[in-house]
């Protein structure tokens, strides 16, 4: 059994006008918003083998404030390809996660990453499932059991949600 989160960046700051949208930082909403994601995924025991993340400064910056609450020592990958990427690219990157890793985080943005884990949901409680239906804002993360040996036989429909929280779910 293999578990996949997917994390949607906290929210940032559109205060400055004509910095690049990959250049975007966290506001202090989201700031906040990331503390309260790291302090979820400590309680839970996360502890992804490998984590894959958009080369975004708010991507970046969520990756930093979860990072002291992820268990073990993950293989951090921050790749200029996850950035805007569409479900499909986000689906073909997980799948060439080696097939020894039992667990990934992605982290990236919407709408793809959205859309990534609306077709990969196959299952799962109704009302969780019902949630993400509903969307997938900044600090969202949807967790997922896959039964499968390796990461490339990952295909829509062939994961089941487990979890699914918002940072104004959590305290």
């Amino acid at each position: 059994m293999k578990r996949l989160y997917l994390l949607r960046h906290a929210k940032s700051s559109w205060d400055e006008p004509g910095v690049a949208d990959i250049d975007r930082p966290l506001a202090p909403r989201g700031r906040k918003a990331a503390k309260r994601i790291a302090a979820y995924l400590r309680r839970t025991g996360a502890a992804p083998a490998v984590v894959l993340c958009s080369s975004a400064l708010r991507t970046r910056q969520t990756l930093d404030a979860i990072r002291p609450a992820l268990g073990g020592d993950p293989e951090v990958l921050v790749e200029d390809e996850l950035y805007a990427a569409d479900a499909g690219t986000l689906l073909t990157r997980i799948r060439a996660v080696p097939p020894a890793a039992g667990s990934v985080l992605l982290i990236g943005h919407n709408p793809g990453l959205g859309d990534l884990a609306l077709s990969l949901a196959g299952g799962g409680d109704a009302e969780l499932l019902g949630r993400l239906r509903e969307g997938f804002p900044t600090g969202a993360l949807a967790t997922f059991a896959i039964a499968a040996d390796a990461w490339d036989d990952l295909a829509a429909g062939g994961a089941e949600l487990t979890a699914y929280v918002v940072p104004r779910d959590l305290s």
